[in-house]
């Protein structure tokens, strides 16, 4: 059937403008971001924590649940192994509570975002267990404190920067030189007496290992002008690092015994 002339399907097409070679167009290209729900609620756990602290020494006299869940070496040597991981969500003081969960809003939310909820999750607690079993192997004190998992984001954060940096330009070049000078400088202030720097230590190795192996990796993906950026490691890979880390770690504190 043939068309009346006139309908816009028998009109020749409109001449397209003339492509300047080298002319570089700007393209938008969509971040997946997730809410940071993970760090709120370990916000509001460790805090949640502080206050039955608090709570628990006039009522007893002492910090009970500072008593039952510290790192002590003694202790976990006796069969207490829950304190290779409740020592995080445990803190001697305000300041000491205050410094910690400044450090976990300010990067456990942007961090959170490109990670995911569950292998956000999956590094603090490796970064924590890191940072107690380092602890344990190479300092007879007892200790506590979030520090350990927070150094464990702190070089996640280090970490997805770089790997990640030729998406993200010049600011994540700037970004990643703060990161690392954030670290350093936590690092020289933990050789004050009192302070487990082996736990910051053990923390930063334990969490930049785990990003390593099973942080994002970002990736383009589409086509022009459809572009995002997506993650090109799997939730699974993430697990499968966190278990072996895991493993690795509980068989050094094992290996004690004999």
């Amino acid at each position: 059937m043939s068309l009346p002339s006139g309908s816009p399907a028998s009109q020749p097409p409109a001449p397209q403008p003339p492509v300047e070679l080298g002319r570089i167009e700007p393209v938008q290209v969509r971040v997946p971001l997730t809410k940071p729900l993970v760090t709120y609620i370990l916000l509001g756990v460790t805090l949640g924590v502080y206050l039955l602290q608090m709570l628990s020494r006039p009522l007893f006299g002492y910090d009970l649940l500072l008593a039952m869940g510290a790192k002590s070496n003694t202790l976990i040597q006796q069969g207490q192994f829950w304190r290779l991981i409740t020592p995080m969500f445990l803190h001697v003081s305000l300041p000491h509570i205050a410094f910690n969960m400044y450090a976990l809003y300010t990067f456990g939310i942007s961090l959170e975002r490109h990670y995911g909820r569950r292998r956000f999750l999956l590094l603090y607690f490796i970064g924590g267990l890191g940072g107690v079993v380092l602890s344990y192997l190479l300092s007879p004190e007892n200790s506590a404190g979030a520090s350990t998992a927070l150094f464990g984001v702190v070089a996640a954060e280090a970490v997805f920067l770089y790997y990640n940096r030729k998406w993200f330009g010049k600011e994540a070049v700037s970004a990643l030189w703060n990161t690392v000078f954030i670290i350093g400088i936590n690092l020289v202030l933990g050789l004050s007496p009192g302070i487990d720097n082996w736990g910051h230590l053990g923390g930063l190795i334990a969490g930049g290992a785990f990003a390593a192996l099973a942080g994002p990796s970002l990736g383009l993906r589409g086509e022009y002008p459809n572009l995002s950026l997506e993650d090109t490691r799997s939730l699974r890979r993430a697990a499968v690092v966190a278990v072996a880390e895991a493993g690795l770690l509980l068989f050094l504190v094992l290996m004690t015994f004999f």
